[in-house]
């Protein structure tokens, strides 16, 4: 064979843009502007999708939806920036001791409401990480009684949507067909 294949691009979503990935920058908005655009890339492998397919468990025997997942990141990251580091004492939004998978399997509720209560979130979340004097701020993780920093936390959330993007890519796919970087 002779010819060279044509290169492999993944395709960019038809539905909206996201914000450009600095090149350069200091920590903080490296690694703010990271997690805005897992962020963005979640909102967008959703975009389009007719609202009782969201709530569609398409790759069996997984119980993840997109609608789950939604309902997933906003408790992770009310978790991470409110309740642990912030130490705001809210509620718990889906998460209970007797069903700590509810924001995967009772997708009760309507959709619109779980997203803007995932935009909620991101956004007091954005409002917290620009407010702390440094990176370097630290919270007590409850789960351990030992300190975790800011960065840690951004780390973590960036590593938590990547993880989750990916889980959208194939449940978009599943429900039509369509793909996107």
């Amino acid at each position: 064979m002779t010819d060279t294949p044509q290169p492999i691009y993944p395709h960019e979503w038809a539905e909206g843009s996201r914000s450009e990935l600095p090149e350069m920058g200091d920590e903080r908005e490296l690694l703010t502007a990271f997690l805005d655009h897992h962020r963005e890339t979640f909102e967008l492998k959703c975009a389009g999708v007719p609202r009782e397919r969201l709530s569609e468990k398409g790759v069996p025997p997984s119980t993840l939806s997109l609608h789950g997942l939604v309902r997933h990141l906003t408790e992770v990251e009310r978790w991470w920036f409110r309740q642990q580091f912030a130490g705001e004492n809210l509620p718990d939004l889906y998460y209970t001791d007797d069903n700590p998978d509810a924001d995967f399997n009772s997708l009760g509720g309507d959709v619109d409401e779980a997203f803007a209560a995932w935009r909620a979130e991101c956004a007091a979340a954005r409002d917290i990480v620009a407010r702390a004097p440094s990176l370097d701020e630290t919270c007590i993780r409850r789960s351990t009684g030992r300190p975790v920093s800011l960065r840690r936390i951004l780390l973590h959330m960036i590593a938590e949507y990547a993880r989750h993007n990916g889980h959208a890519d194939l449940l978009r796919e599943r429900i039509d067909g369509k793909t996107g970087a």
